[in-house]
């Protein structure tokens, strides 16, 4: 077991930027975003990019990220990178793993056709991290594939029951192995849900993605597991650098004040 000491780690320097596009499609809409983010440069300095949709269950789209914006994401990476691509997911529905769910929703078709290696986070090796500016995870496992890679972060608009919104920030509770935060609850990453929003702060200062494309083409209105969508559908795709900063933009797009929503305005 290796354990870093995190309190002097920091390799983001993000800039408090979002960019918001008007949907017509992945294929067209999601190089436009990453375009507007001018991030071709960067993406081809990287040597291996991990794409994070969030996949809690096996429900489609507008409850999970659709297979096509990913596909739009790996295309866009190939044409101007020559980094290995990974998407890698941990779901949190217990009647479920992850390898079920990414055959459900189309992304074991999208590893085959594009040859793209899935990662079951899950099940994937673990380091332990160290921290002196948390109270809930002074010490956190983490698969060793977060920290190897440039992570892009792809999350659905929705609200959420416990958290307010899900987007970027809480897309990182798919890091967390159940072996350590399922913790005898229901859901695999149960750990969380007594202290949600001081633990999505505390768990994105060990990991956080590099950057988001948000997929808020439709977006959830009520629930982040089903319920009414956004009536008239939202039909915009949400970029940027900085999760905190895309997160509360996010919650806007929902009408909601991010400043009510404890997580986005406590760090």
């Amino acid at each position: 077991m290796i354990v870093y000491n995190t309190d002097t780690m920091n390799r983001k320097g993000n800039e408090n930027l979002t960019k918001l596009l008007d949907f017509t499609s992945y294929e067209e809409s999601v190089p436009g975003l990453l375009r507007l983010l001018r991030a071709g440069a960067e993406l081809a300095r990287q040597r291996q990019i991990l794409i994070k949709p969030n996949l809690v269950n096996a429900s489609p789209h507008p409850v999970t990220t659709p297979v096509g914006c990913c596909e739009a994401i790996v295309k866009h990476i190939r044409r101007c990178s020559r980094a290995r691509v990974l998407i890698a997911e941990g779901c949190g529905t217990p009647d479920l793993e992850t390898p079920a769910v990414f055959e459900r929703l189309g992304y074991r078709d999208l590893s085959e056709r594009l040859h793209v290696p899935l990662v079951d986070l899950n099940q994937s090796g673990t380091v332990v991290l160290e921290r002196g500016d948390c109270e809930i995870l002074p010490r956190m496992h983490l698969p060793s594939v977060a920290l190897d890679s440039y992570v892009i972060s792809v999350p659905v608009l929705k609200v959420h029951s416990i958290a307010g919104v899900t987007g970027t920030m809480k897309n990182m509770m798919g890091f967390a192995p159940p072996e350590h935060y399922q913790c005898g609850g229901h859901w695999k990453k149960s750990f969380f849900h007594t202290r949600m929003h001081e633990s999505i702060v505390e768990l994105n200062r060990y990991v956080t993605p590099d950057l988001t494309v948000l997929d808020a083409s439709v977006g959830l209105a009520e629930f982040h597991l089903g319920g009414a969508e956004c009536d008239p559908p939202v039909r915009k795709l949400l970029g940027g650098r900085d999760p905190l900063a895309v997160d509360r933009h996010a919650a806007e797009l929902l009408g909601l004040d991010w400043r009510s929503i404890p997580h986005l305005s406590i760090r």
